[in-house]
């Protein structure tokens, strides 16, 4: 049954209660109109509340009590007369307020208690390659990538440097990348944490790898060089790059296949095509073929560090 019957009933019976069994008067109505109110509202408040939050802010209303105990202690053993006659006067109001505070605090600082407060390989932490390079949000949103998506501030400080670059391709990989951490955290498939947890090392690269160490999590990254420092660490590496190469369709020589040859070739009368994932394919002959889509013999592919090539002839 829909939980909105739930919270209506619940507005009609408390002031219908109120009026019959309180007070025949229209501010008993008001009165049970309110009290419904308050416990719908509290229903909707707990349901989305995680309880990790509500033990946070158990614990930062134990910091604000304990920190007001200690106010108390050295007022009555140290304070003179007039300090203490001010601290009597005005005891419940610090106590208030400090129980405030200590609760509000501890909300506010919720996400960095949160991303230290559980470690696993569910956990992956995003380098500044990643967010520049932005696939990781289409992952997150096909649920190919799961868990939490950790975000560590020095990686957005990375990115807000160089979003204030006097270098214009510097600057727009920069924004893209803050653009692409603002695009996660609006993601209902994954969960997203900050945290300010910033390990001390020599390189950018490194700090991220020994995070993810520590919280016995996963890197995802673009960067080669991530991969090799994460293998020193015993860090699992997602790399996207890889995964994108791990994708790529198979060509074996002999296969036959329809191509859109788009331009001419270093070499005479050759012609230059793609596959759909970018593969280059050289066809021999294929100069005369240039703006129309043909169909072409795989006869060779070279594979180079910087991906595939394909050799092809015209049928």
């Amino acid at each position: 049954m829909p939980i909105w019957i739930f919270r209506i009933s619940t507005l009609v019976a408390f002031p219908f209660l109120t009026y019959n069994f309180i007070d025949k008067e229209w501010m008993s109505l008001l009165a049970g109109l309110l009290c419904g109110a308050l416990v719908v509202a509290g229903e909707v408040l707990f349901k989305r509340l995680r309880l990790i939050k509500i033990m946070i802010a158990c614990s930062g209303f134990l910091l604000g009590y304990m920190l007001f105990v200690l106010f108390d202690y050295g007022m009555n053993n140290f304070a003179n007369g007039d300090v203490m006659a001010f601290w009597n006067q005005h005891q419940r109001s610090f106590e208030i307020g400090l129980l405030v505070f200590g609760v509000l605090a501890s909300l506010f600082k919720s996400r960095d208690l949160e991303g230290l407060s559980y470690k696993g390989h569910h956990l992956k932490v995003a380098d500044v390659t990643a967010l520049m390079d932005g696939r990781i949000v289409d992952l997150c949103e096909i649920n190919f990538l799961s868990g939490v998506i950790v975000l560590p501030v020095f990686v957005l400080d990375a990115l807000n440097k160089m979003v204030s670059s006097k270098d214009p391709l510097e600057r727009a990989k920069g924004r893209r990348g803050l653009d692409v951490a603002s695009r996660l955290q609006e993601l209902s498939e994954i969960s997203v944490r900050i945290t300010s947890k910033t390990p001390k090392a020599d390189t950018l690269e490194e700090r991220v790898v020994k995070l993810a160490k520590s919280l016995d999590a996963e890197v995802v990254t673009l960067d080669f060089n991530v991969n090799k420092i994460a293998a020193l660490y015993n860090v699992i590496a997602l790399n996207v790059a890889d995964l994108a190469t791990a994708l790529k369709p198979v060509v074996l020589p002999g296969e036959s296949m329809s191509l859109f040859i788009m331009k001419d070739g270093k070499e005479k009368e050759q012609g230059i095509g793609y596959l759909d994932d970018g593969t280059m394919v050289v066809v021999e002959d294929g100069r005369k073929h240039i703006g129309k889509r043909t169909e072409v013999a795989v006869y060779s592919i070279l594979q180079t560090s910087s991906g595939r090539m394909i050799f092809a002839k015209v049928k």
